[in-house]
């Protein structure tokens, strides 16, 4: 049987390979594009998110629409998930063991999808994919190779955006202004074919 992006979808909300299925409200897939050109990475559902089944549609998530929306980007266009896809009590990190558990999922969505682009959202993504890449302060704002002609590029998660509010030359939000217009240039000079 072909795996499809629907049947994947199916497995992730019966899944229970880890500890982290027993205590979620939804599993939360991703959404979406599904033939986009850039997927967004992020760590793992939050509360908020735990309740809808959607990605990304909490304070951070409101964040990311609006450092998007900056740069003329939708999360419509793009393709959104996380590397668990279960929300780990308390919004704490996901475990080795369950983002090991969880991989699997990740890896079938890159690949379903052909993203060209994957952007980490935050240093837990960034170093799941990228092991030997720097803490997210160094390394964002780079595009990494990855498995072939895939690149990562990392960038702060939305959420640290929330709790440094500046926007001061240097600050995180204007980091990440830099960061997604590079995302943008990036698309604009990389049409889907």
């Amino acid at each position: 049987m072909r795996v499809t992006l629907e049947l994947l979808r199916e497995r992730v909300l019966q899944c229970g390979k880890c500890p982290l299925g027993a205590t979620r409200k939804h599993a939360v897939f991703g959404e979406g594009d599904a033939s986009a050109q850039v997927m967004l990475v992020g760590e793992g559902p939050g509360e908020v998110e735990d309740e809808t089944g959607r990605p990304f549609v909490g304070p951070a998530g409101q964040k990311l629409d609006e450092v998007l929306a900056a740069v003329g980007l939708t999360r419509e266009a793009l393709y959104i998930t996380n590397v668990v896809k279960c929300r780990p009590p308390g919004n704490r990190v996901p475990s080795k063991e369950e983002m090991t558990a969880c991989f699997p999922y990740l890896e079938a969505q890159i690949a379903l999808i052909q993203p060209a682009l994957v952007v980490t959202l935050g240093n837990t993504p960034t170093q799941w994919l990228v092991p030997e890449a720097e803490g997210i302060t160094r390394i964002r704002g780079s595009f990494l190779p990855w498995r072939g002609d895939v690149r990562v590029f990392p960038m702060f998660h939305p959420s640290y955006l929330l709790r440094n509010p500046s926007r001061a030359k240097g600050s995180p939000k204007y980091l990440a202004w830099q960061d997604v217009k590079r995302v943008r240039d990036w698309l604009d000079a990389n049409p889907k074919a």
